[in-house]
């Protein structure tokens, strides 16, 4: 059994034909350029019946390229607006969870600036975005809140990387 976005058809190429499956999604690790934080949001999930933090992220749209659905991710979950994407950095496709699921995604490294908004979000959506500077980083990791394991690392990095970690 597995988990998976893509419909039977999709499936059916990749497994019996062999054929490269698309990226699913975007997991977005932005630092915010005025403010030299690194870029989270706390998001409701129902499976876990609980407040997440979690690094901004989203599903490609048909056959939109990643920046693009970068730029939109990080506006509609943020309010943020896209500088630029570290292509030395980022991923084009990683697997979140390979023994449950064959959703991959591209892991992008990225600037932005702005003021974060929530008038962006989608109506089905409980997402509060924050800047978080090292030390803030640091409280989150020592505190007994629920941290996806995307946000742990890339907080732990940024603790000991800073903005080094976007160059």
């Amino acid at each position: 059994m597995v988990a998976s976005r893509k419909n039977e058809e999709e499936l059916k190429e990749v497994y019996l034909k062999n054929k490269e499956d698309k990226i699913d999604a975007v997991v977005i690790c932005a630092l915010h350029k005025s403010e030299n934080k690194l870029v989270i949001i706390k998001q409701f999930r129902v499976p876990i019946n609980d407040y997440i933090y979690e690094l901004p992220a989203g599903l490609v749209d048909n056959d939109e390229d990643i920046e693009s659905t970068v730029r939109r991710e990080l506006k509609e979950e943020t309010g943020l607006d896209l500088l630029e994407i570290n292509k030395s950095t980022s991923t084009e496709k990683v697997y979140l969870s390979p023994g449950m699921t064959d959703e991959s995604v591209a892991f992008v490294y990225c600037t932005c600036d702005g003021n974060i908004s929530d008038e962006f979000l989608e109506d089905d959506e409980e997402i509060e975005a924050i800047l978080v500077s090292q030390k803030e980083a640091v409280n989150i990791l020592e505190s007994k809140e629920t941290i996806d394991i995307k946000s742990y690392l890339m907080l732990q990095m940024f603790v000991a990387l800073g903005d080094k970690l976007f160059k």
